[in-house]
């Protein structure tokens, strides 16, 4: 059960390859649809996860032991440029895995592939239910942007107010909009109580002069200016 369809003299038959084929497709499906419970992604990320165990498999299948063939696969691939957002950790470690499973379904060891997938999904759902891991901080941080009029001297000038609202405050930096008229400022702030919320947002608003202030979720991308 756990050893390669594959023979080992190299060779590939039809029925060899389509049922690598089904348990990639199947598994890789079944393992798309346990991930979609826990990461919150578009449909066509599951879809393009569902189907990458197949095409990593059919590449090592038709690849393998042909250097020359390994090169030219090489070469296409890297003529592709991804320009897409990056993704997020659970989002690439998804794809990791499914590549990993792709790998083993190509070098023939079915079982194997199927293991990886659907072993990692529950090992996945696993830890994502129990109690780990897990920084209560990190979920009350918010991303606070502030846009000011160019004359205003921002240095200083909310600190009452953030003294006031706020258990924490960070400076996340500084750039210019409006064609260079406004800057915006952009803090990591912990609110001492999230229900004075719009309380705080209005104080800000007097201060500097009624334009756009934005209280969002805080990650961290590469420019969250």
């Amino acid at each position: 059960m756990f050893d390669s369809i594959y023979t080992a003299n190299g060779g590939v038959s039809a029925s060899q390859f389509f049922i690598m084929a089904a348990a990639s497709i199947v598994s890789g499906f079944v393992y798309a649809w346990l991930m979609s419970f826990k990461i919150r992604a578009k449909k066509r990320f599951f879809i393009v996860t569902a189907v990458v165990p197949f095409i990593v498999s059919a590449v090592i299948t038709f690849v393998s032991g042909n250097i020359g063939a390994g090169v030219a696969v090489g070469g296409a691939f890297s003529l592709i440029r991804f320009r897409s957002a990056p993704g997020s950790a659970d989002e690439i470690s998804s794809l990791l895995i499914a590549m990993g499973s792709g790998i083993a379904f190509g070098m023939g060891y079915v079982a194997y592939g199927v293991i990886i997938l659907l072993g990692m999904a529950v090992i996945y759902l696993i830890f994502s239910l129990l109690p780990i891991f897990e920084h209560k901080s990190m979920s009350e941080e918010r991303l606070l942007r502030i846009t000011i009029p160019e004359s205003l001297e921002y240095s200083g000038a909310f600190d009452d107010t953030f003294a006031h609202y706020l258990k924490s405050c960070e400076n996340a930096g500084v750039k210019t909009t409006g064609m260079g008229s406004m800057f915006r400022l952009s803090f990591k702030i912990v609110m001492k109580d999230p229900a004075e919320e719009k309380e705080f947002i209005d104080e800000l608003r007097t201060k500097n002069g009624n334009l756009e202030i934005a209280v969002l979720p805080y990650t961290e991308p590469q420019n969250q200016l």
